[in-house]
């Protein structure tokens, strides 16, 4: 990971790719893998609700929320941190400095996670196209582009994660507590 590495991991949710949102170069090689114009915003996968704390800022109400619903199958967008802001590279943070955060309820996930540290989180497709069904589909996508796929059960749901955003307007698809 620290040498800019893509990997494919399974979710809860999805068959995801990560790599090292501190890392410039890593996310140029996402956007390359997934086929997709650089500077989209990507969410950011942590092992738990206490390895967020430092990347964003989070009020009583914002920890309540997390709390309830994490780990699970959302994806929280949160005020980033000044900390977030400086160390993590560009294509993290979407409009206004709002930063995507998830907590996995996968077991094999969140463990990885805690090896790695925060890892981006975006489906395991080629943009515009369907996410992959399983490993295989996925290693027959991305081939030697990924450097590592991780293997671990149960099997993602194959559902997106929900987008949760307590600031959007009435007009984005997203969904607020």
């Amino acid at each position: 990971m620290r040498a800019g590495a893509v990997v494919c991991y399974p979710t809860d949710t999805l068959w995801g790719l990560g790599a090292d949102p501190s890392r410039p170069e890593a996310l140029r090689r996402l956007a390359e893998v997934k086929g997709r114009p650089e500077g989209m915003p990507v969410s950011v996968a942590f092992s738990s609700l206490e390895e967020i704390e430092p990347w964003a800022l989070l009020s009583a109400r914002d920890r309540a929320v997390l709390r309830v619903h994490l780990p699970g199958p959302y994806t929280f967008l949160l005020r980033s941190s000044p900390r977030a802001r400086q160390r993590w590279a560009p294509g993290v943070l979407g409009p206004g400095g709002r930063l995507g955060v998830r907590v996995p309820d996968h077991p094999g996930a969140r463990a990885f996670l805690t090896a790695t540290g925060p890892l981006t989180s975006t489906s395991a497709n080629r943009h515009g196209s369907p996410p992959v069904r399983d490993l295989q589909e996925a290693r027959r996508t991305f081939g030697s582009r990924v450097a590592a796929y991780v293997a671990a059960s149960p099997a993602p749901r194959g559902v997106p994660s929900t987008v949760v955003d307590r600031w959007a307007n009435e007009r984005e698809p997203v969904r607020r507590f």
